[in-house]
């Protein structure tokens, strides 16, 4: 198993904490997000990990370098020059990512104690190009999945735009909020045509027309998407709580 942290984003959000470093070196619990995610993927065995840059990258490279990079291969996809999105962000690296392995991709400002070995399990049994960690949850924009947990479509409830990629399923479709983690089967990143920026979420809703992309549904789990600089405190106490 392989696995990439997405930590290009500008952490627009967390200002004015990211007013002079990066999202993924912001400190819970006196940790980086980024440490966070690195050991946690290591925990787990994943020992081969690429992160993409790009808001003062240079600060995570010699986070990096400081740290040996905790004993691990770590790779950097670079994209000082041009923000590329998740998706983009994981065309950019294939290079990196490419072989017979599974890839485990995670956004730099989760934390949570999932079990990945479950994960990894179900991805495994799902035959599925892909697995997208879910859960029940209140947001703005949802995942929809049929009865087979198979992704069908896409909708943000606020605006009203959907995107729907099974019009025959859409009926018996569940909505579900997406965690930030996920599993890829290596063969799916051959099958990526877009460019420039975009996201993962659209790249599935393009191949979910034609092949399974499935949800591994987590209520479980402590979770936190480490968004808003309001909800810093929030996060403190939950780190505490993964200790």
């Amino acid at each position: 198993m392989k696995g990439m942290i997405f930590a290009a984003g500008q952490g627009t959000r967390l200002k004015p904490i990211t007013n002079n470093k990066p999202k993924a070196l912001v400190k819970i619990g006196g940790i980086t997000l980024l440490e966070r995610n690195i050991r946690f993927l290591k925990k787990y065995g994943i020992n081969d990990i690429t992160i993409n840059i790009h808001h003062f990258s240079h600060q995570i490279v010699d986070f990096i370098k400081r740290n040996n990079s905790f004993g691990l291969s770590v790779s950097i996809s670079d994209e000082s020059e041009e923000l590329l999105g998740t998706g983009g962000g994981l065309k950019k690296a294939e290079h990196f990512l490419k072989g017979d392995e599974d890839i485990l991709l995670i956004n730099t400002d989760i934390i949570t104690n999932i079990n990945l070995n479950s994960l990894f399990l179900f991805h495994h049994l799902s035959e599925s190009i892909a697995t997208l960690v879910v859960r029940e949850r209140t947001t703005s924009r949802y995942l929809l999945f049929d009865k087979d947990n198979h992704l069908t479509g896409w909708e943000n409830i606020k605006t009203g735009e959907k995107k729907i990629t099974k019009p025959e399923t859409i009926n018996e479709s569940r909505p579900f909020a997406f965690s930030g983690i996920q599993i890829i089967s290596p063969v799916m990143l051959s099958m990526i045509t877009e460019t420039g920026f975009f996201s993962t979420i659209d790249l599935y809703l393009r191949l979910a027309e034609n092949e399974n992309i499935s949800s591994f549904i987590d209520n479980d789990s402590l979770w936190m998407d480490v968004g808003k600089y309001s909800e810093l405190a929030k996060a403190e106490a939950l780190a505490n709580k993964l200790v």
